[in-house]
Parts: structure tokens; C-alpha cells; sequence
């Protein structure tokens, strides 16, 4: 019988109408991600943190053939971002991108947070780790750590050295060395690493403990003078300068790492999704050699060693807080 063809257009309605509450009814996993994705970062633009960051977003953006873009909301230490991520709907949608002093400095540093690490996130996966590196701009007259000690001696509360913000691991590593090597250096605190960087090379300000992925270019155009590394053993990337180790100062060992986090209540299907791409992405050959040559190491490790890693992260560096007088000073 033929069917008129006002009806055949009633039935494809009711079969696109079909099809749509069937794909609602879906798990959430099983259609995503079907639009944008956003990564939050809390610093701005154009730093170390900023490459790796936009690192990821592009090999995820390659997996899913969805556009995943790196949101940068700098601004108090990291706790507008972070806090923007805690109240996003836990759907897959918008992910953290952490890092040490956001999530396990903080906690210490600030007597009120808006957002609690292990409570209000999802810990997916860390993403690479690195060394800080002990920089100096050339027109301060020091070639090693003990030189610069001997300066800073020599001119108490004359030295100025620049950080990411108060309580960023950059500015607590320094206070690290200051009380281990005993000298009086003034801080001056940036919205980031960007801007402290940009200082640092045009000389407002004479060091600084930094990431090595955020001042490589620098120190190999000769822009920054490179004295020491924080890690427990020499860098790759620097096979020729020596740790704070070797320098004379066991104490100041320090590693930075950062990592992807999603809103508490997320569907571990995503999570799950979202590490193993994330993983597949990293061991990709040119991200590793890209990675290398600034001076982070891949990492890509599964949510619950993430998580272990954060919980041990707090311990240590409450316990660093304390010792340098700032626990809970904001």
C-alpha cells in the first residue's frame, strides 16, 4: 500500500525523535566527548606550565576529533582557576590543569581555600615532572651557588628574587635555600611564571628557582646563567651542571610535576577514557623529545597512583610551609 507522503514525513520525525532520546539514554561516556573540551589552567599564557598544558590539549583534541582548548584564568596563586573547575559540571567537559603549589601548597599556605584537593577533585592523570632550575641573570657576578651565597652575604636584604606567587613552589624553594644557605634575599611575588620570567630576563629581579621547562630557551641563548638543579641527580637536558646536591646544600631538593584533575563526581568511564588517551598521547615520539629538551619527564600515570602521589605531596610540603613560618600567613 503506498504510504502518503505526509505520513513518511511524520515517520522519519518520530524516528529522528527516536534516535535522539536514545542517544540521551546513553552513558555519558559512550558519546563522548561531542563538544568542546576546556582545560583550565590557573597561570597565565606563555609559560612552561602553558607548553605541556596545550601539549595535552592537542593530542586529545587529535584523539577525539573534538576541539579540546587550554583555558588560562591566572590570578591569586592559582585559586580563581581551581575554583572555576570545582564549581564546573562534573561531565567530562572541563578539567584542572594542576601543579604542586595549587594542590598540595595551598593547603597550607591559605588559611581559607574555596576548594579542597582531594575532596573537590578528581585526580586523572600527572603528566610530566621537572626539575627547578637555579637561575640568575647574567649581570649578577656569580657562576656557582657558592659564589651567589658570598654575594648575598655580602649585601643582606639587597638581592631581589622573583617567584610565580606567594606559596608557589618557586617561591618556597628559594626559602628553601635562603634558610639552608643562610642569607637574606627580598621576594617579589608575580601573578605567574610568565611575568616573573619576563623580569628575570630583563633584570627587575637577580634569581630565581624555576621550572627548567619555563627557562631552557633562555638559559641556552645565554639570556639566564644557569648555577645549580634541584633534583636528586644530574638533569638530562643538563648533563654538566651540577645539583643543589653537589653544590653543598642536601637539603634543597625539590620537583615540580603537573598534572590533569577533574571535578569531584565525574564518571570514572571518563576519567578513565581521559588517562589512557592522555597516556597514548605522552609516548607519542615527539611529544617525549619535545618534553625532553625542556627539561620535563613524561609521566602519565593512572588516577589512583596520581592520587598517591598529591596525598605524599601535602605531607612534604606542609611540613616545608611550617618550617619557613608561612603556615596558613594568608
Amino acid at each position: 500500500m503506498k504510504v502518503p507522503a505526509l505520513s513518511c514525513l511524520v515517520l522519519i520525525a518520530m524516528g529522528a525523535a527516536s534516535s535522539t532520546v536514545y542517544a540521551q539514554s546513553k552513558p555519558a561516556g559512550g558519546e563522548y566527548p561531542n563538544r568542546v573540551v576546556r582545560i583550565i589552567l590557573p597561570q597565565p599564557g606563555g609559560g612552561g606550565t602553558d607548553v605541556v598544558a596545550r601539549t595535552v590539549a592537542q593530542k586529545l583534541t587529535e584523539a577525539w576529533g573534538q576541539q579540546v582548548i587550554v583555558d588560562n584564568r591566572p590570578g591569586a596563586n592559582g585559586i580563581i582557576g581551581s575554583e572555576a573547575v570545582m564549581k564546573s559540571k562534573p561531565d567530562g567537559y572541563t578539567y584542572l590543569y594542576g601543579f604542586t603549589s595549587v594542590l598540595t601548597m595551598n593547603p597550607s599556605v591559605y588559611k581559607s581555600l574555596p576548594y579542597d584537593t582531594l575532596r573537590d577533585f578528581v585526580p586523572v592523570t600527572q603528566t610530566v615532572t621537572n626539575q627547578f632550575a637555579l637561575v640568575v641573570n647574567p649581570y649578577l657576578p656569580v657562576r656557582t651557588v657558592k659564589e651567589l651565597v658570598a654575594l648575598a652575604r655580602s649585601r643582606p636584604d639587597e638581592l631581589l628574587y622573583g617567584s610565580f606567587g606567594v606559596g608557589n613552589q618557586t617561591h618556597l624553594t628559594t626559602e628553601l635555600f635562603r634558610l639552608e644557605a643562610k642569607v637574606k634575599l627580598v621576594h617579589v611575588p608575580y601573578k605567574g611564571d610568565a611575568p616573573s620570567i619576563t623580569d628575570l630576563v630583563g633584570g627587575q629581579v637577580a634569581l630565581m628557582f624555576s621550572p627548567v621547562v619555563g627557562v631552557t630557551s633562555f638559559i641556552k641563548s645565554g639570556r639566564l646563567r644557569l648555577l645549580a638543579l634541584s633534583g636528586e641527580k644530574r638533569s638530562a637536558a643538563f648533563p654538566d651542571t651540577p645539583t643543589m646536591i653537589e653544590a653543598g646544600y642536601p637539603g634543597v631538593v625539590a620537583t615540580g610535576w603537573g598534572g590533569l584533575l577533574a571535578p569531584a563526581g565525574t564518571p570514572q568511564d571518563i576519567v578513565q577514557k581521559t588517562q589512557r588517551d592522555v597516556a597514548r598521547g605522552l609516548a607519542a615520539a615527539d611529544v617525549r623529545e619535545r618534553l625532553a629538551a625542556s627539561g620535563a619527564d613524561p609521566v602519565a600515570s593512572t588516577p589512583e597512583a596520581f592520587t598517591a602521589w598529591i596525598k605524599s605531596e601535602l605531607e612534604k610540603w606542609t611540613r616545608v610551609v611550617k618550617g619557613a613560618g608561612l603556615y596558613h600567613s594568608q
